[in-house]
């Protein structure tokens, strides 16, 4: 049965695969973006579809549709687009919620929270289970958004309590694929646009902190067996890769596949950057029937091809 589902921050990079996704299952989808970070560019090509709509709308404001499933992706997040105006970001996590929230409980919608590994932190435990609580500084140039998560899963679960609304929360892990912005500062999109401009690629820290890189492909898959697990599964789950990898195998793999000239420079690494992040999968298996099954080297070529369209 063909449902109307609301995307909050549609227009983003793993909105816009969001969107498309649930189109091709064929549903009516609204999109909702204050293109902040978002682009028209990445929805351009739904545009025509009669059961797309795009609403340029800040989460901020209150939110009037009427659905039957909410993905709540809005915010900003990667660290130089959250810490622009951490205030904001703050505001985006926890009254993004709410108003999402309360759109939920009016409509008998089911909602999902797009949370984050963030809230784990700087983590003591590798890897990370759900069952963690996490190590986050509170007060740090990080804070804006990995304590605007945690509150905003609070407020979930909160609300699921207190009003019964149906919730699902997912822990989304470093996601990389085509239309990341070459701006956000990740490090997946740094290496690669550094690369294919033949400039020296940046290294914060020593290169052996790690990190885990799941296609976006693998990620919409685990977002909407998520939306549509049974119903008292609430979460959270991680959805991620668990394959590891230090930050300098990652940009030796992205020199040797854009076959660049790059050399390899080494700066201090920020405040509150993580030095391990990896996910325990064991739930998502579980419950979700859910693994990924793109590699980092088939994702990063699909990914450096769509990088290639962009860069002049």
């Amino acid at each position: 049965m063909r449902k109307k589902i609301l995307v909050t921050g549609g227009a983003g990079f793993i909105g816009s695969h969001l969107c498309e996704k649930l189109l091709q299952q064929g549903n009516d989808v609204v999109c909702m973006d204050n293109l902040f970070t978002g682009q028209k560019d990445n929805i351009r090509h739904l545009m025509d579809n009669p059961y797309f709509e795009f609403i340029r709308q800040d989460v901020l404001e209150d939110v009037y549709v009427e659905c039957d499933q909410i993905y709540n992706l809005a915010c900003p997040a990667s660290p130089i687009h959250y810490q622009y105006d951490p205030i904001k970001t703050g505001k985006t996590s926890v009254i993004g919620a709410l108003h999402t929230l309360g759109l939920a409980k009016r409509c008998h919608a089911r909602i999902l929270q797009a949370s984050t590994s963030e809230i784990y932190g700087d983590p003591e435990i590798h890897p990370q289970p759900e069952t963690y609580r996490g190590c986050v500084n509170p007060i740090g140039v990080r804070s804006c958004y990995d304590e605007g998560k945690r509150m905003a899963e609070t407020l979930f679960f909160d609300y699921h309590r207190q009003h019964l609304v149906d919730i699902k929360v997912i822990r989304i892990f470093n996601t990389y694929g085509p239309r990341m912005r070459s701006d956000d500062g990740r490090v997946v999109s740094n290496f690669i646009v550094q690369a294919l401009k033949n400039e020296n690629i940046t290294i914060y820290g020593d290169g052996k902190q790690t990190r885990s890189f799941c296609y976006v492909d693998d990620l919409i898959d685990g977002m909407i067996r998520m939306m549509n697990s049974r119903e008292d599964f609430t979460g959270p789950v991680n959805i991620g890769n668990p394959g590891e990898f230090t930050m300098l195998e990652l940009a030796e793999l992205v020199i040797r596949l854009t076959e660049s000239n790059s050399k390899i420079t080494y700066m201090p690494l920020p405040q509150d950057d993580p030095t391990q992040r990896k996910p325990n999968i064991d739930l998502a298996e579980k419950e979700l029937a859910w693994k990924p099954n793109i590699g980092l080297e088939e994702g990063l070529v699909k990914t450096i091809d769509y990088f290639r369209t962009i860069i002049v």
